[in-house]
């Protein structure tokens, strides 16, 4: 279902053919980013607040992740799937940058400088939700002792077991997302879930 607002469109599903057009439109009108950016920023900060546990680190990975989506998204190739996978990429290599060394350095300040949109875009969230969403998380104590064993494993299976149980995600979809092969992603859960059980 797609709804006019001047010269773009405003998806409220986001089918293919839409994801499509939205890049498209974005080669020429690089405001039509603000659609994705809409779409996918609350699942992706989801994504990333899951696996840190802390709230404005992960308004940092987040701001990352879309600024350098919005940077390249003119080299995006579309091959049928869902623009999803990329977005979640983009994220988990920074997670990934952030939990190799522990300390978090955006990369893309002078970027942001030169491309305000996407600055426009970032302070658009609302940081209200914080007391909430560090309040819910505190609540539930297993998924704390989870993750807590979690950051105890090599980073490649946090990836895979996160991806999984966290967002839901299919072996298919991970594989996308982490650029491998899906016979490596069902193995590395199974030995993750293995390494996992050890520690619990």
């Amino acid at each position: 279902m797609q709804l006019k607002c001047g010269d773009c469109i405003m998806v409220v599903n986001m089918t293919i053919e839409e994801e499509i057009t939205i890049v498209e439109q974005c080669r020429t009108n690089p405001q039509a980013f603000g659609q994705f950016f809409d779409f996918w920023y609350s699942p992706i900060f989801g994504y990333i607040f899951r696996r840190t546990a802390d709230y404005d680190l992960s308004k940092d990975i987040a701001a990352e992740t879309f600024l350098k989506a919005y940077l390249t998204i003119n080299r995006f190739q579309h091959r049928g799937h869902s623009i999803s996978a990329w977005f979640y990429r983009i994220a988990t290599n920074e997670l990934g940058q952030y939990y190799r060394k522990q300390k978090y350095k955006p990369q893309s300040l002078q970027q942001l400088l030169e491309n305000p949109h996407i600055e426009n875009l970032l302070h658009q969230q609302n940081d209200d939700e914080r007391e909430l969403l560090e309040k819910e998380l505190n609540d539930y104590e297993a998924y704390n002792q989870i993750r807590a064993s979690l950051l105890k494993l090599d980073l490649k299976y946090q990836e895979v077991i996160a991806l999984k149980y966290f967002e839901q995600k299919t072996s298919k979809e991970i594989a996308l997302i982490l650029n491998k092969n899906e016979g490596t992603i069902k193995s590395l859960i199974s030995r993750g879930l293995e390494k996992l059980r050890n520690l619990l």
